[in-house]
């Protein structure tokens, strides 16, 4: 998926879900053409689903990863150790299943430091939005976002549910360097940038801990798809020590879970 994407507010059609073909070690689940929480509610029930049975359905035994995005899951398998037809006829049956509620994932509240050295679009959004930069701050970090998917490179988190007043078009010249851990804002996302990279969304802020490390084994990535943020703002001070004592090994990801979500696992 390109960086850029957009949610669309009205509810989404029911139709049927379409089974794609990702070469021959893959199938996609395509769940609808909108990015909508009915749709995501499917998309991770059937990730989990499909988690909870690994090593008790054989047909399950050759899969090897699930892929949730906002609309769709795409499983992974090894084509010599699986039955391709019947794992995509299973997957078909389980993607009828009534949906219960949105499967919840973890809540986080994760600091972030809007000095203007970290948050160069902070006075264009303000400015844009009629809101002053304190009111543009205030806002981003009274919502709770929702992970729609991790994409564009790896853990780079697509948060919906940013408020419509911030809901900015990306840069019309992109950056040839984001720095690392930089917060933004196109469309109606909001994301940060867990590498360096090239691009065109709107600066305000920066993250002082690293959302991907290689060193947390089975989950690199800190966040994934379903998982709630709270943005907690801190100064430029107190970036740097929560910089300093995560590199220390003081600080842990549990450390960080959000106290008024329902309590589950920090890897």
């Amino acid at each position: 998926m390109n960086e850029e994407t957009r949610a669309d507010p009205q509810p989404p059609r029911c139709v049927p879900a379409r089974l794609l073909p990702l070469g021959d070690g893959a199938w996609t689940v395509e769940f609808g053409d909108e990015i909508a929480l009915a749709l995501q509610a499917r998309v991770l029930q059937l990730a989990e689903h499909i988690r909870a049975l690994r090593g008790v359905d054989p047909v399950l035994d050759g899969v090897q990863d699930v892929v949730p995005t906002f609309r769709s899951l795409t499983v992974l398998f090894d084509p010599l150790h699986t039955d391709a037809d019947a794992l995509g006829a299973r997957l078909l049956e389980w993607s009828v299943a009534e949906v219960a509620g949105v499967p919840v994932g973890r809540g986080w509240r994760l600091p972030v430091c809007c000095a203007p050295v970290f948050a160069p679009d902070l006075a264009a959004v303000s400015a844009a939005s009629g809101l002053s930069a304190q009111a543009v701050v205030q806002t981003l970090t009274a919502t709770r976002f929702r992970v729609g998917m991790i994409g564009f490179m790896p853990g780079f988190p697509y948060l919906s549910g940013l408020p419509p007043v911030l809901a900015m078009p990306r840069l019309a010249t992109p950056r040839k360097a984001v720095p690392a851990q930089s917060l933004a804002v196109a469309g109606a996302m909001c994301c940060v940038y867990p590498w360096e990279s090239p691009g065109g969304w709107r600066l305000l802020g920066r993250v002082p801990l690293p959302l991907f490390d290689l060193q947390h084994g089975e989950a690199p990535a800190w966040l994934a798809a379903g998982d709630r943020v709270r943005w907690v703002v801190v100064d430029r001070t107190e970036h740097d020590r929560l910089a300093a004592d995560w590199a220390r090994g003081v600080l842990t990801r549990a450390d960080f879970l959000d106290p008024e979500e329902p309590a589950c696992r920090a890897d």
